[in-house]
């Protein structure tokens, strides 16, 4: 009798245990699940006051573990001034959504993905220099491993906005694209080992008008690697203004901008193009009767000028600008412009529209000094109908 009694004692101490360690190991977990925002918050926010140069705050956390996700709340980051400690802000973004991009698992790698809801990214005039541009988007990818131990593969924008600001100017300006959606995938490689396996996709208003950017890139090389394209088609010069008082003392009544553009760099080089488009401009207006005289005789001279430089037939102002250089050493052909610009007003219009001409592959083959080599007056006034030859040849 005593030794059923003493197995029966033995089954219900060990089942006492049992039930006492897997409530230990629940209340591990709930307090584990508890805790883990407020670390996250915490790491997090150290990151962001470490970084140099800038200053960042993160007002709260929200894990869901079912999905292998957390989402962070309310997020700004600030550029420091060394001198005066003063804060321009950067960035702001009221939603991020960062988890495991779980079907690159199946590849072998653990990346994650980010989503970014209706972030504001603002460029000011005193930190808008190329060079400082450049290190804010190294330091935007440094940034980057504050929130996610592991590389970033996908990376999305939805509903953004990218303003350039100068508060010092008269008026003040403030231009922005707005409704901007980003869309970059493969920035870890994990599925392709072409030259360039991260492909990014981007949309955006500008004014009435609209951006397309297109770039293949190498996410993961030293130096930029990447072959582009972008296009602004129909923006609204009127909605301006504001930019052209501030900088060139006018502004306009009427006109519409459009651009197209190439760029590719390998190697520290790059090499590529702008071709700006301005539509049925008019500088000189029935309002400007109230204007100052000097006011009014520069924006006559601007008005004779575009008229000018218009192309009979289609009261279209264009120019190519060829870009062509090393990092750390640009080189932008301003003579090739304003040259280009007096062709399309006297001898051939431009073709609005990207030539297809720069690719990953030219960056090397073409040079500064191979540029000016070919002969400048035989690139600007090239015989009629060139241009579209060149465009259907690189088609083919």
């Amino acid at each position: 009798m005593k030794s059923s009694a003493s197995k029966s004692v033995s089954k219900k101490s060990k089942k006492r245990r049992t039930l006492i360690i897997l409530g230990a190991i629940v209340v591990l977990l709930i307090g584990f699940r508890l805790y883990l925002p407020i670390w996250v918050l915490k790491y997090i926010n150290k990151e962001l006051t470490e970084m140099s140069g800038y200053y960042g705050h993160v007002d709260d956390i929200d894990v869901c573990l079912y999905r292998g996700a957390y989402q962070v709340d309310e997020l700004y980051i600030n550029k420091v001034d060394s001198v005066t400690q003063k804060q321009t802000p950067l960035l702001q973004a009221p939603l991020i959504d960062i988890s495991i991009e779980w079907k690159s698992l199946f590849h072998g790698k653990i990346v994650s993905e980010m989503e970014f809801l209706n972030p504001v990214l603002r460029f000011t005039e005193d930190a808008a220099e190329p060079e400082q541009m450049e290190k804010d988007t190294n330091d935007f990818r440094k940034m980057l491993n504050a929130f996610t131990p592991t590389s970033v593969n996908r990376f999305e924008i939805i509903g953004g906005t990218i303003a350039y600001q100068d508060p010092h100017a008269s008026p003040k300006v403030d231009i922005e694209m707005t409704d901007t959606h980003v869309l970059a995938r493969n920035l870890s490689n994990v599925r392709d080992t072409s030259a360039l396996p991260a492909n990014v996709h981007a949309t955006a208003n500008v004014y009435g008008g609209n951006v397309v950017f297109n770039m293949r890139i190498d996410a993961l090389a030293e130096d930029p690697t990447y072959d582009m394209n972008v296009e602004l088609k129909g923006a609204n010069l009127t909605r301006l203004n504001d930019f052209f008082q501030a900088y060139g003392n006018f502004d306009v009544s009427q006109g519409t901008f459009g651009a197209y553009m190439e760029m590719a760099a390998k190697d520290r080089k790059f090499i590529g193009y702008v071709k700006p488009f301005i539509k049925d401009l008019k500088v000189v207006s029935k309002e400007d009767k109230r204007d100052n005289l000097l006011r009014k005789i520069w924006e006559g001279l601007v008005g004779v000028a575009a008229d000018i430089l218009e192309a009979p037939k289609t009261d279209v102002i264009a120019t190519k600008v060829p870009i062509v250089g090393e990092y750390d050493d640009r080189t932008i052909g301003i003579w090739y412009a304003i040259f280009a610009a007096l062709r399309n007003g006297f001898y051939q219009a431009l073709v609005p529209s990207i030539d297809n001409q720069i690719n990953i592959k030219t960056v090397n083959r073409v040079s500064e000094t191979e540029v000016k080599k070919q002969g400048f007056f035989k690139k600007v006034f090239g015989k009629p109908g060139e241009e579209k030859k060149k465009k259907k040849e690189n088609s083919e």
